[in-house]
Formats: structure tokens, C-alpha cells, sequence
């Protein structure tokens, strides 16, 4: 049974808040957007023996310029440059080859596997076994599978929370909670090691938002992704306490409002804040307090690509 998130190397109780008016004032963290969603698949006008799939890895896929007169002539002058150095570069350049069967998978089920990724079902390994019993063989279907679910374009739509779907692109089921948690994890991990901005805040953020998303409490949701990757748990145990501080900040805004007799509009020019964000704020702490306790369902087995 396939897994759409793969297994990446495995990567507190807010205290009492203050009832007083200046605790109250404080603004409450904004939760970072999700990802912007996959690019809309473009015509399939494609040169011959272009790649289905798009993105890094196709050929013809994104980020490559075409060439022009000037930069052809200015690549007739690197005459003398090292070999070597221009070999390296070459090999840093070329993109890893498709495998065939991901290839034909982009084909028959361009919705899935194309320029756009969604996010499979789980057993999709054997719903295409049954749909083309003499296409694919089984471990070249497993690895092709395999491949697809640990990409990064992949990872990013279950990031974004996006349903599991069928083989006809249809929304199946929910994203469990703790594949949108690896799925953040792993891809900050590979974008971290890409870019000189600290993205960590950005991650917080949108492990709080996970956290609210699931109706977990904080330790139900520990309890699910928490494993042995110490580096993964510190992650966690960030957010957690971030959230822990967000929701004390917010308990604390609904007293001191609530205990006002002021419109929201009034209250909130009273402290110099935002009437918007106040009325968010007040409608998160409501939902929160009215909220009924999820009982944890016991935690999705860890499939693999059969």
C-alpha cells in the first residue's frame, strides 16, 4: 500500500496569563500562509521526446533558459577553460534521469503524475496493478511509486494539507496529520539546505496551523509525530510551545474583552489594535473554548510501496 508521505530520516503548558490590560493588548502571532499551490499544467505541446512530468528531472522542465546568439558566442570563447571545472559543472547541471515507468505513469494519469502532482490514496500501488495487470511490472511499479512519493513537488502538496486522491483525480480521503508533519519536516529540511533565509519561523508557523487544523490537543498531536529523531522532536517542541503561548495570548484577549463592555471596535482602538485581528483573535479563542475533545484515533500504520 502506497504512502504518500515518505518516511524522511526522523527528524509544554503555557503558563497562567496575565488578565491585566497591557497581557491582553498582545498581538497574536500570524500564522504563516501555505504553500502557494502547484503551478496549472501547461498545454501538452511538448517537443518530441519531452517529459510528461515537468519540474526538475524532465526534460524541457522549469528554470531552463533557451539559448540566444549572444550566449552561444559568448560559450564559443570558453575555449580555454579547465575540462575538468566544465565537466563538473555539466555533471551538476544534468538532470536525473525518469525512470520509464513514471514516464508511463504521467501518461495514462497526466492529473496525477504530471505537471501537476496530487496527492495519492493509500492502496493506489494496488489499484494500478488491477487497472493494468500486464502494463507494469511490480517492482518497477514500486520503485517508480517510491521515487514519485519522496519528491519534493510531491511533498509539498501533502504539506498543503491536500486530500488523497484516486485514480481518476478524484479527493478521496483526508491527509492524516502526521504525514502533513513529516511531509513539513522533511521539506524544510531540503529547502534549509538551500537557502540562506532562516525558514525555521516559517515552519513553526505552519506546525501550529497543522496542530489547530487536526483537532488534536497539543499532546495528542505529540504523541502521533514524535519519534526518535531528536532533531525532528526539537522541531516539535517549538511549535508546541509557540502554540501553548498563542492560545494563552488569546484566552487572555477574551477576558479582558469580554470583561470591557466594549464593541470590538472600541476595545481594540483602546489598545492600539487592529479591529480585524482582534475579531480573529476573540473567534479563534471562542471556537477553542467551544471546541469538544477529539478522541485520538489510533495512529495510520506505516505503508510501503506495495
Amino acid at each position: 500500500m502506497t504512502d504518500s508521505v515518505p518516511h524522511p530520516e526522523q527528524t509544554a503548558a503555557p503558563a497562567a496569563p496575565d488578565a491585566a490590560a497591557p497581557a491582553a493588548a498582545a498581538a497574536v502571532a500570524t500564522i504563516a500562509p501555505g504553500e502557494g499551490a502547484p503551478a496549472a499544467a501547461q498545454a501538452d505541446s511538448r517537443p518530441a521526446g519531452a517529459s510528461r512530468r515537468g519540474g526538475r528531472g524532465g526534460r524541457g522542465g522549469r528554470g531552463r533558459k533557451p539559448a540566444n546568439s549572444s550566449s552561444a558566442a559568448a560559450a564559443a570563447t570558453e575555449g580555454d577553460a579547465p575540462a575538468a571545472a566544465d565537466g563538473a559543472a555539466t555533471a551538476r547541471r544534468a538532470p536525473r534521469p525518469i525512470p520509464p515507468t513514471l514516464e508511463k505513469l504521467a501518461e495514462l494519469y497526466p492529473q496525477l503524475f504530471g505537471a501537476v502532482f496530487l496527492p495519492l490514496k493509500r492502496g493506489i500501488f494496488q489499484d494500478l496493478q488491477a487497472a493494468h495487470p500486464d502494463l507494469f511490472e511490480r517492482e518497477a511499479l514500486k520503485l517508480a511509486l517510491g521515487i514519485h512519493t519522496r519528491s519534493t513537488r510531491y511533498l509539498q502538496c501533502v504539506a498543503a494539507g491536500q486530500q488523497r486522491h484516486d485514480l481518476q483525480g478524484q479527493p478521496v480521503e483526508a491527509m492524516a496529520p502526521e504525514h502533513i508533519h513529516q511531509a513539513l519536516v522533511e521539506v524544510y529540511r531540503r529547502r534549509q539546505g538551500r537557502s540562506s533565509e532562516d525558514l525555521l519561523p516559517k515552519l513553526r508557523a505552519r506546525i501550529v496551523a497543522n496542530i489547530e487544523a487536526s483537532g488534536l490537543t497539543r499532546e495528542d498531536y505529540a504523541e502521533r509525530v514524535r519519534n526518535r529523531d531528536e532533531a525532528a522532536n526539537a522541531l516539535l517542541d517549538e511549535a508546541l510551545a509557540e502554540l501553548a503561548a498563542k492560545t494563552a495570548r488569546e484566552e487572555a484577549l477574551l477576558r479582558t474583552f469580554e470583561a470591557s463592555g466594549k464593541t470590538v471596535e472600541e476595545f481594540a482602538d483602546m489598545y492600539g489594535m487592529d479591529a480585524r485581528t482582534v475579531t480573529r483573535t476573540l473567534h479563534s479563542a471562542r471556537t477553542r473554548a467551544a471546541a469538544p475533545v477529539v478522541e485520538p484515533a489510533a495512529p495510520e500504520a506505516a505503508p510501503d510501496a506495495a
